[in-house]
């Protein structure tokens, strides 16, 4: 198990998961964009994956030694990534935005849990109350009061079961990802969501729509490119550098700014509702994330009962 970081590497980890959580949620409209342009289904999803890993290709040729010597775990990590970020992707093509994204985050739950199962972690008592308040606001937006919140459809499957896969990528990265280069995961992460996306399109599990042609890839790289140069690489490189370093609950937790993030930008953007229930739900959510962030920095400026505490970090 790597060491435990720094303070203060530890809050800025804490910052950049916040940060590409919030850009995450924004990920369903480059996808959906995708898919009204023709290229629909897994291949949508597989076109979101090649292009970051064709404009990345010349660091991996660079590098290629270093990735090739890093070994199968490294490759099984990305393999993880890939597998939970494709099917979490393709869900925003076969349910609403709020469903997608708020089955996927029941994942601070399994990462709290599975990281004290497998990484002996503590879930001390920030992160209880964080999981709490996620939990309450996800249920409220889930409309608990009309029964238990089950998938519904094929693309709530794909956000509950992408969200378990979630917390299993981040345990392993904490386990073992430190004693890997960032950007090497992140290359062999675009390569496998891409192979993974792929494969799957291929085998036409829930739909049948056809390859994308040339033509129709060339027409959406003016708009797609600039996306995923200055918000998809960034992002995923927050996470790949941020994730190790924290705890799995963590950082399910601090991820939930997506939430706020998507249920905004779908209420704008689309016919989803954005109501009372929704705002609030959001409070809630933007809560946990806060108390996952706040709390470190009181400690940092009121040492003493807290120390013990942030060791178990």
């Amino acid at each position: 198990m790597p060491a435990l970081p720094d303070r203060r590497s530890e809050n800025i980890a804490k910052v950049a998961c916040t940060v590409a959580g919030a850009i995450w949620g924004l990920y369903w409209i480059p996808v959906r964009a995708l898919h009204d342009a023709g290229i629909q289904g897994l291949w949508a999803t597989a076109v979101f994956y090649f292009v970051p890993f064709v404009l990345m290709l010349p660091i991996g040729l660079l590098r290629w030694r270093q990735i090739i010597s890093a070994g199968w775990m490294m490759q099984g990590i990305a393999i993880i990534g890939g597998l939970c970020l494709v099917l979490y992707s393709t869900a925003f093509l076969y349910t609403d935005v709020i469903h997608a994204t708020l089955l996927y985050y029941l994942t601070p739950i399994w990462s709290a849990l599975l990281a004290r199962a497998w990484l002996k972690e503590l879930i001390t008592r920030d992160r209880t109350l964080a999981i709490i308040l996620g939990t309450a606001g996800l249920l409220i937006i889930l409309n608990l009061d009309q029964g238990l919140p089950l998938p519904r459809n094929p693309g709530d499957w794909m956000a509950l079961v992408s969200g378990l896969i979630w917390a299993l990528f981040a345990n392993v990265m904490r386990r073992s990802e430190s004693s890997y280069n960032t950007v090497d995961v992140l290359f062999s992460w675009f390569f496998w969501g891409t192979i993974i996306a792929v494969a799957l399109g291929l085998l036409q599990i829930l739909d049948r729509p056809d390859p994308p042609s040339a033509q129709q890839i060339i027409t959406v790289l003016p708009w797609l490119i600039p996306v995923v140069l200055f918000l998809i690489i960034p992002g995923f490189y927050a996470i790949t550098w941020g994730v190790p370093l924290l705890n799995p609950g963590t950082v399910g937790v601090l991820f939930m700014t997506e939430i706020s993030v998507g249920a905004i930008s779908a209420a704008l953007l689309t016919n989803e509702p954005f109501g009372t229930r929704e705002v609030l739900g959001v409070i809630l959510i933007t809560a946990a994330g806060l108390t996952e962030v706040v709390v470190p920095v009181l400690a940092t400026l009121f040492p003493g009962r807290h120390t013990r505490r942030e060791r178990n970090r």
